[in-house]
Parts: structure tokens; C-alpha cells; sequence
């Protein structure tokens, strides 16, 4: 599950015409054997109702007949995919097109320009660093994940340099989970120092003195790594040299294990700031004077009712981005000896929702989504506006991170059909230079994106961007990928990724909707796709595709839906809703059983966005109605389905999608194929390693075309 602490996420080509395969040849397809799965007796009452739980047994994601189950489930769907004759053709496409090198903004560090570098194919990204003064021609690998697994499993996660930039902490994760361990190395000697933190998760590593704040949780019971509620989350400090062991306690609340903390200090080194939450939305804060031994934590944000942050102090008040009585975000002075009243706004709230605020060079570089589009706006610390950055089209820019005292700093930007690029920015003269842009095997030029307005069941204005080659005929045959999230908060913006390179080579049509739930125009918006709103967001996503129809953009014969995570739980709701609207359905890692979701790892933080099946009868009504696993009916056939999902996920645990997909292949009914497919040694997403990433995408379009009729 995408949450605040793991927010943001990626998505995001083919030649020849779309060929289509005789009708003989489609019909001639015979349903499909699936594997027997077991049914138990299992039935849970909710206020009186009773619901059956027959493949309860999934659950237990480690136990032998659970992996006896995935075996027999890969070998239907791998030995279906083999079949299909021009999916080596498409992986080939992917490999040639995914290997260009990948070159992230760089950071400084002390005397060194840091940044990431993928050559193409490699499995993880590799951190390089070069002196200033100096260009990436004279970069030197500095550390190289790729190294700590023979299959590239094992991926970098959060880092961080110390004060003085003498030691180097960073993260890594093996298949995909989310936990994590620590390690340390001299930024120097490149040499690994003896120390390791385990059993880190949801953290950040912020150092000060001789050693860094994190957060963990109790190393889980054996065997139940994968599954097990992930509750009572700790501060910790450690200091360089020592063991885990003699870590000191830093903060917990014994009384609340349903709670997550996350530390760090100001780059001044005076404050340590915890933020709470009770879920993936709204915080409370509290700020430790670290220049007085005998200070306790002082409350600055009491409740969880609204979402803050603070960005960095100047003395002794903190620069807060708060949506308290500002939908779309303001900025303000914080201080703790006063009220929220007394507070001073220094950017005030906007038409546009303000995103983040980085505070460098005595400034404050502005974030803003305008209709999902980036605006940067840079202002002085009073909240003057100075200048706004021009940015090379509408899509999405990001970073422009630095030290307090930086005149100059890096951003990448991204669109649909514009390549990723790197600026140079200058904050005093407002101007960008070109610092480097992918080279991909794409001709952007021929392609071109439209952001439509279309109206939602209700009539609300919901926006949708629509991509696809130019002159394209609208006659209703076109392949269209649909793909949306809706929730979180989260924004879905424009991007480029290689994994739609084939698609859209091959005549398709890539449409990403802005659904409510998510933060493209602020609270308002995230609210109206919520609890017991949130049908709202499927009747955006089913509006979207009856618009895409209507208007010949394609047909229900040629419009596949996607989404993941939370995506993947929008997926499910609407095939079982609307089944006759589309032709495929790929739910991947999705949120599938909502009575449940809450009792596995960090599932219970999602109760603040959906509700629980036990809090209410109101809210288990609502989540009723629409879980995916509950709304599956005998007799209904249901769109060509590809469930994605991966044996280590311990975001979203794949017991979601073991026991949809049984449900789904009990009762569905006609030639349509629903199938699973379970990545071994992987979890939700983040991490992947490349070889693993061109595997699942070449599958993915393979199916895609394949039960629209089409080829490669």
C-alpha cells in the first residue's frame, strides 16, 4: 500500500500497425483448467451479518500448501503467456528501449557531487560521486547495490551523510519488503564500518553528534515476517561504534500501538522533531530543544485531524506547510510559545494546491499543482513572490533540495512526451540550464498529449490525460490503457515511462485520470474519495472509460484498466461493478479483501482512508459493497484478468490476490482467461530489479493485446 511514508510511486513503447488476429482464432479458445484451490469453513459476523471466508487458509503466505498453491497457479498462467506469439517480440522491444543510461539530479555533499546512474540494463541504480569543481566524466562509483545479490534483489533505500560528512548511513531491502536494515561506511576510505541496525521500517535517518535518530519495530516472530501486524514503532539512537543492543529508547507511546514516529533534527542541530500519525493521514507533532539536557517534548501540532510538516526552523519558530483552515496548503511561521492563531501565514493558501516548499539560499522554492500540472514560484522569506521558473512544458518538475546556502540546485523534469530531463537552477537569477536529457529510442516528436475535462456520475469536472500518436482516427478500435489511483492523497502527474514504449508504438492510447481521493486539488478533493465516499472514485474511473467510448476514442472490446496498490483495489471494484465495460482487467498488488486489510503489517494505517469492517456498521457496510473479493458473482463473465502480485510483499500481503483470484475462477463464466501472476522474490514495487521489471511488462502487453484481438 502506497502510504505518507512510502508516497509517490512510478509508471510510466512498439512499431508496426495493430494486427488483428482471426476470429477463429480467438474463438477457438477453450476455457481454461485452473487449479483446484481448497475451501475451508469460515464464517465472521459483522453486526449481524454473516460473511464466508472460505480461502482464509491463503493467508498463511509461508506455509507449504500456500507455496504448493502458487506453484500450481504460475504454471497456468506462464504456461497461457507461452503461448502467445509475439510476447518475446515485445520483451525485445522493452529490453532495446529500456537500455539508455538513467542519470538522476545530483547532490552535494561536502567537496563531492553526489547522484544515481542506471547504464540501462543493470538491476539497481548505482551511486557515483565526483569532486566539485569536477563533471560527471570524473565520477567514481561510491556504492553499487548491484554487488550484494547475484540476482539484484537487494535494493538502496533512505540515506543520509552526517554533519560533517565523514560517514555515509544508507538503507537496503532484499525482495522488495519494506524492512530494512541500516549500515555505515566512511565517505572517505569507502569503507564499511562493523555497525548494522535491523529491523528498521518507515524510518529516516537523521543524524547528530557521533551517531542518528531512526524508527523500528520489534523484530516480528519467525515465520511471520511477511503477514504480521506491524504495531508499537520506536525511536531509537544510535551511536557509530556500538551494537544495536545499547541503542537508547528515544520515544514511544506504550498506550498506542497503532501509531508511526519518524525523527529528525534541524540543520542547525538545536531541535529534534518527532512527527506522529495515527494512519496515511494527519499528523502531530512534537519538538525537543536538544540544547537543554533537561528539555522535554513540547507539543507544537496536538490532534490528527489535518496534515503538517515542518520544512526547517529560522531561530527558534519553524517554517510548518499546514492544511489547517487551507485546503490547498499554506505556509506559515510556527512558533511554540503562542497559538495557531497568532501564527504568521508567509505563503497563504492558493487556487493552486501547494505541494512542498524547499528552503534554500535564503529562499523558499514553491511547489504548486495546477490543474496536475508542476508551477514552481520562488519567494523571499517573508512570502514576496520574486520569480516563477519556467519550465519547458506542462508535466512535472521535482527537487530543487539543497543547503541553506546554495545558490544553485538541481531539478529533473518529466511529461508524457517529453524525455527526462536535469536543469542547473540559479535562485538568484532565475535561470535554468540544460544539465543532461535521456536519450531514449522514442520519437516523442510523433506523439502528443491532451488533458480532458469529462463530468463523473455526480457531475463533478474530473480531468484525464489522454496520450497517443498523432492523428489518431477516432473510430472506436483504438487499444486504450486506462490507469488511475485515487486515494492517499496522492497525485497522479505527468511522466515518461519506457514501460509504455511498446503500447504506445503499437497504436495504443495511455490514459491516466485524476480521481478524487487523490491531492491534485487539495483536501477537498482527497476527502470526496474517502470512507464512506469512496465510491465517488470508481464512478470517476467508470465515467472516464464510458467518455473514452462515447467519444470513439476505443470500445469495450479494446480497453484493458490498470492500477496498483490502492490502483489495484480500484481495479477490482470496478470489473466487478461495471464487468461488461472493459475487455481486460490488471489489478497488481491490489487492496482485494476490505473486511481484512487492517489485521496484516502496516494494514491498520489505511483504517483513517477506508474505514474498518470493526469500527462500524455504517463503515463495514460501505466497504462491503464494494471489496472486490465480496462483489464476485456466479454465472458473470468478467474481463480477460491478470492479477499481479509477489511472494514477499509486505506492504499489501498477497493474500489479497491469492484469494480474489480463487474467488474469481470459481465463479466466473466463459473463455475469458483470469489468471495470477506471482513474481518470486519480490514485494510491492519498490526495488524491483530490472530484469524482473522487463519480464512482468512484456507479460503484461503480451496479455493486453492478445485477448483484444490484437498483435506485435
Amino acid at each position: 500500500m502506497f502510504n505518507k511514508f512510502t508516497k509517490k510511486h512510478i509508471f510510466a513503447c512498439i512499431f508496426g500497425a495493430n494486427i488483428l488476429l482471426s476470429a477463429q482464432m480467438l474463438s477457438a479458445q477453450t476455457p481454461l483448467q485452473y487449479p483446484a484451490t481448497q475451501k475451508v469453513q469460515q464464517t465472521d459476523t459483522y453486526f449481524g451479518t454473516k460473511v464466508e471466508d472460505p480461502y482464509r487458509w491463503l493467508e498463511a503466505s509461508d506455509a507449504p500448501e500456500t507455496a504448493q498453491w502458487v506453484k500450481s497457479q504460475n504454471k497456468v498462467t506462464f504456461d497461457y503467456l507461452d503461448k502467445i506469439p509475439f510476447r518475446g517480440k515485445i520483451r525485445e522491444r522493452l529490453e532495446k528501449v529500456w537500455n539508455y543510461p538513467k542519470i538522476g539530479s545530483p547532490f552535494q555533499e561536502g567537496d563531492f557531487f553526489y547522484f544515481y546512474k542506471n547504464n540501462g540494463l543493470q538491476n539497481q541504480s548505482i551511486l557515483y560521486r565526483y569532486p566539485a569543481g569536477k563533471t560527471e566524466n570524473d565520477a567514481e562509483e561510491f556504492l553499487n547495490p548491484n554487488t550484494l545479490s547475484k540476482e539484484g534483489i537487494v535494493a538502496l533505500g533512505g540515506t543520509s551523510f552526517s554533519k560533517n560528512q565523514e560517514y555515509f548511513a544508507y538503507m537496503t531491502s532484499k525482495g522488495g519488503s519494506d524492512w530494512q536494515k541500516i549500515e555505515i561506511m566512511h565517505t572517505k576510505s569507502k569503507k564499511k564500518l562493523a555497525d548494522k541496525v535491523e529491523w528498521v521500517k518507515f524510518s529516516g535517518i537523521s543524524w547528530y553528534k557521533n551517531g542518528f535518530f531512526y524508527s523500528k519495530y520489534d523484530a516480528p516472530a519467525e515465520g511471520k515476517m511477511l503477514e504480521a501486524k506491524n504495531e508499537y514503532h520506536k525511536i531509537y539512537y544510535h551511536t557509530l561504534g556500538e551494537a544495536q543492543s545499547e541503542d537508547v529508547l528515544i520515544f514511544e507511546n506504550k498506550e498506542k500501538p497503532l501509531r508511526n514516529f519518524g525523527a529528525r533534527v534541524t540543520s542547525d542541530e538545536k531541535y529534534l522533531i518527532i512527527s506522529a500519525s495515527e494512519g496515511t493521514s494527519g499528523d502531530e507533532i512534537y519538538i525537543k530543544d536538544l540544547s537543554n539536557p533537561n528539555a522535554e517534548f513540547k507539543t507544537l501540532i496536538s490532534g490528527f485531524n489535518k496534515e503538517a510538516g515542518i520544512i526547517d526552523n529560522i531561530g527558534d519558530k519553524f517554517l510548518l506547510l499546514t492544511n489547517e483552515n487551507a485546503p490547498k496548503y499554506k505556509l506559515v511561521l510556527a512558533d511554540l510559545n503562542t497559538t495557531s492563531a497568532q501564527w504568521k501565514t508567509i505563503i497563504p493558501e492558493q487556487k493552486s494546491v501547494l505541494q512542498s516548499v524547499s528552503f534554500v539560499n535564503n529562499r523558499l522554492v514553491a511547489n504548486y499543482l495546477r490543474d496536475a500540472n508542476s508551477a514552481i514560484v520562488v519567494h523571499d522569506v517573508d512570502g514576496k513572490v520574486l520569480h516563477e521558473v519556467k519550465l519547458p512544458a506542462l508535466g512535472t518538475a521535482s527537487g530543487f533540495g539543497g543547503k541553506k546556502d546554495q545558490k544553485e540546485v538541481f531539478y529533473s523534469f518529466t511529461s508524457f512526451t517529453y524525455p527526462p530531463t536535469i536543469y542547473k537552477y540559479n535562485i538568484e537569477t532565475n535561470i535554468s540550464t540544460l544539465y543532461r536529457q535521456a536519450q531514449i529510442d522514442f520519437k516523442f516528436e510523433e506523439y502528443e498529449t491532451k488533458q480532458i475535462f469529462f463530468k463523473s456520475k455526480d457531475g463533478t469536472s474530473v480531468p484525464m490525460f489522454v496520450v497517443h500518436k498523432k492523428g489518431l482516427k477516432l473510430n472506436g478500435k483504438n487499444p486504450t490503457y486506462l490507469y488511475g489511483y485515487g486515494g492517499f492523497n496522492i497525485s497522479l502527474t505527468p511522466s515518461f515511462s519506457v514501460t509504455l514504449v511498446p503500447f504506445l508504438e503499437n497504436g495504443g492510447i495511455y490514459v491516466m485520470v485524476n480521481l478524487r481521493g487523490g491531492a491534485e486539488f487539495g483536501e477537498e478533493w482527497h476527502t470526496n474519495g474517502m470512507l464512506l465516499k469512496k465510491q465517488n472514485v470508481f464512478d470517476d474511473f467508470i465515467a472516464s472509460a464510458e467518455y473514452l467510448i462515447k467519444n470513439k476514442y476505443t470500445s469495450k472490446d479494446y480497453l484493458a484498466i490498470a492500477g496498483g496498490s490502492n490502483g489495484g483495489l480500484l481495479v477490482g471494484a470496478c470489473m466487478t461493478q461495471r464487468p461488461e465495460l472493459f475487455k481486460v482487467a490488471l489489478p497488481a498488488v491490489g487492496v482485494l479483501d476490505m473486511l481484512r486489510f487492517h489485521k496484516f503489517t502496516i494494514g491498520w494505517a489505511w483504517v483513517v482512508e477506508y474505514g474498518s469492517s470493526e469500527r462500524n456498521e455504517a463503515e463495514f457496510k460501505n466497504l462491503l459493497k464494494y471489496s472486490p473479493l465480496h462483489n464476485l458473482k456466479s454465472g458473470v463473465q468478467y474481463p480477460a484478468t491478470l492479477v499481479k502480485t509477489a511472494d514477499h510483499d509486505d506492504r499489501v500481503v498477497p493474500a489479497h490476490s491469492f484469494k480474489f483470484i480463487s474467488e474469481l475462477q470459481a465463479k466466473h463464466k466463459g473463455n475469458n482467461p483470469v489468471l495470477i501472476r506471482i513474481d518470486e522474490k519480490a514485494g510491492h514495487g519498490a526495488g524491483k530489479p530490472t530484469s524482473k521489471l522487463i519480464d512482468e511488462w512484456a507479460d503484461t502487453w503480451a496479455f493486453v493485446l492478445y485477448n483484444m484481438g490484437l498483435s506485435f
